[in-house]
């Protein structure tokens, strides 16, 4: 009986009308159930991760770069306006991570092997519609240049505003706190019709409004360079190759401007003068 059952099923399994013959599975569960009695299962490796092709990237040949003969890391290959290779700790170097295969579950086998790992993936660095933290990788290429770009401009007004406030008044930008509290608010030696704590009420409130908007536009570009009638008067940026020319001066003085600013705290922590003062007591004794 089981005989004639099996003769049917034979012609049955390779007839048109079924489909092709399936491999018998029988073999290969006697294997399993052979190599899990004895311990003999062993999960065959995987391919190791495929090499990333790396783009055309600009070498220290043909490239601007912050010290001749340095030779700048691969995620700095010169897009960025200023880049010149300068990271020497690795912090914008793109975080990987790890892919991992599915673990074996395999019930006839006495030990289960972990998943070997299969590549890695790259977290890309979008910008999303929250204004408390827009950027998705926090350590991303792109929110680092958006914070030297907007550091470097605050540092090119402080800096502007200490030289130009202790040449006006002769008061040093570290000392202009105590005239306030002591003399009242001023500015230029103008009077203000309200107190220091008006007024610091009054730039958290701006500042804030204006970052809360900032932050909630998507564009990364427009993040940097908003242009437009407020930004860009001028039209200066229609251009586009005057207008890469401007972001390289623009950032070229904002580097300079936070190395000065440094600067200014330093002498004041060590001198208790302003940056004025100082170079007027340089230049006198030089001379004598």
């Amino acid at each position: 009986m089981a005989s004639t059952a099996m003769a049917a099923a034979a012609p049955a399994a390779t007839s048109p009308f079924f489909g092709a013959r399936l491999p018998d599975q029988s073999a290969a569960k006697s294997v399993g159930r052979f190599r899990a009695l004895f311990g003999l299962g062993k999960k065959t490796p995987s391919a190791p991760p495929p090499k990333k092709a790396k783009g055309p990237t600009q070498t220290s040949v043909d490239r601007p770069v912050w010290f001749p003969g340095a030779k700048p890391p691969e995620w700095l290959d010169g897009s960025l306006v200023g880049d010149r290779g300068f990271d020497p700790f690795g912090l914008g170097k793109p975080a990987e991570y790890l892919q991992f295969d599915i673990d074996s579950l395999d019930q006839n086998l006495a030990k289960n092997l972990a998943g070997d790992v299969i590549g890695t993936r790259i977290e890309s660095s979008d910008v999303k519609s929250t204004p408390f933290q827009p950027y998705s990788e926090v350590f991303g290429l792109q929110r680092f240049r958006e914070c030297e770009l907007i550091h470097g401009r605050w540092a090119m007004l402080g800096t502007l505003g200490a030289l130009a406030v202790e040449w006006l008044t002769g008061v040093a930008w570290q000392d202009a706190g105590k005239v306030e509290l002591v003399e009242g608010s001023s500015y230029l030696g103008l009077p203000l019709p309200f107190n220091l704590t008006t007024l610091i009420w009054i730039e958290v409130l701006v500042i804030g409004y204006i970052e809360f908007q900032r932050n909630a536009e998507l564009d990364p570009e427009k993040r940097l360079y908003p242009g437009g009638k407020y930004f860009d008067p001028l039209g200066l940026a229609e251009d586009p190759e005057k207008k890469e020319t401007l972001q390289l001066a623009e950032i070229k003085h904002a580097r300079l401007a936070m190395v000065a600013f440094l600067g200014f705290a330093f002498q004041a922590a060590i001198t208790g003068k302003g940056p004025l003062n100082n170079l007027a007591t340089v230049l006198a004794s030089t001379k004598s």
